[in-house]
């Protein structure tokens, strides 16, 4: 995947630098290009950690595509402030397309960059700021995906949902590129009647986009594009999209799977006697690990800590790091997905911290 993480100049001047994850094929190029934009949690966006929609990255690189996933400016590790316009959820578009504006014009300065043959896609805050994007005129970007888009207000200080639907209509008076909207049924955030609304209001404004309403998503359609087992929902209807601006969508690259843990015969993975190390409370939080969603992992320490994380990318070594966190000892893999990986003895890991559900606990 060929994967760096590189400064992209933005905002006035170009006086900040966008914290930026790049992923290509090997060689020269010129690759077509995807650009991801990513939503915004619950919180201070500086501490929001860098985003790299790893499934997705994989999916497109192996169809020769070069990847850029931007942080824009205050989110992560990138400069500059977040631009936050309250209720005005046209104007927070706006202002987060600024961004992946800087971005487009960044790539089509690179060798390896095809900037005749460019697609833009969004998550949740991101796909707002996707479509916002497609009312201005840009060279080479021949289509946007729309992945759940939109923005709540946690603080709930307005109508926001109807400030969503007049942003949409706003942006479709000024559509200028074709887009695809994907949202689910169950997404916790933008249900199946806003979505409606959202949709018609950029429609009847002029805007061009297809809607795919799909079913419901393990817990919550929200997240389903940084999902392992989002691409059996969002493939299909992408390759559709991407056929019909004209870009490519055949598997050239070929990519390795990332290193599996080995599976063990040590005991069976319901078998919570088994699991070494724990207390009455730790193993009762293994038999509620046991009903979390793949891909998931439990990491135990011989300190009596435990961690587990599921969904997300990397949940083994986002479990090992919570469980680092709270134990004076190293901490072990127990059991990862539907299996046993324990080794019966403690082994050195690397560890990346990243998004997904995790509980964490000790004696």
């Amino acid at each position: 995947m060929n994967e760096q993480v590189i400064a992209v100049p933005a905002g006035p001047s170009r006086q900040s630098e966008l914290q930026t994850t790049v992923f290509r094929p090997n060689g020269a190029g010129p690759f077509p290009l995807l650009i991801i934009n990513h939503g915004k949690e619950s919180g201070e966006p500086r501490k929001q950690t860098r985003e790299r929609f790893i499934y997705m990255a994989t999916a497109f690189v192996k169809r020769g595509y070069a990847v850029l996933v931007p942080m824009r400016r205050g989110f992560a590790g990138s400069t500059g402030n977040y631009a936050d316009h309250g209720c005005n959820m046209t104007a927070n578009g706006h202002a987060q397309a600024s961004d992946v504006l800087d971005t487009i014009d960044f790539a089509r300065r690179q060798s390896w960059v095809d900037s005749a043959r460019i697609v833009v896609a969004g998550q949740s805050y991101g796909g707002l700021a996707t479509i916002a994007l497609g009312t201005r005129d840009v060279p080479g970007v021949r289509g946007l995906i729309n992945f759940a888009g939109g923005l709540r207000d946690d603080a709930d200080r307005c109508d926001w949902r109807a400030q969503l639907v007049q942003a949409f209509a706003n942006y479709g008076a000024g559509n200028r590129i074709p887009s695809l909207w994907m949202y689910g049924v169950n997404d916790s955030l933008f249900g199946p009647d806003l979505v409606a609304r959202m949709h018609a209001a950029f429609e009847r404004a002029g805007g061009k986009a297809r809607l795919v309403e799909f079913g419901a998503f393990k817990r919550d359609a929200h997240g389903m594009i940084a999902s392992r087992d989002g691409a059996g929902i969002w493939w299909r209807e992408t390759e559709r999209f991407l056929q019909q601006i004209g870009m490519p969508t055949s598997e050239v690259v070929a990519v390795a799977d990332a290193p599996t843990v080995p599976k063990t015969d040590f005991a069976r993975v319901d078998d919570i006697a088994a699991v070494p190390y724990l207390s009455e409370k730790g193993r009762a939080a293994y038999r509620e690990y046991l009903h979390k969603m793949t891909p998931r992992a439990f990491a135990v320490s011989p300190s009596g800590a435990w961690c587990w994380a599921e969904e997300g990318e990397d949940p083994h070594a986002r479990a090992l790091a919570a469980c680092a966190r709270t134990s004076g000892q190293p901490c072990q893999l127990y059991s990862v997905d539907d299996y046993v990986v324990w080794q019966g003895k403690l082994a050195s890991s690397s560890t990346v911290a990243d998004s997904g559900g995790a509980g964490t606990g000790s004696l």
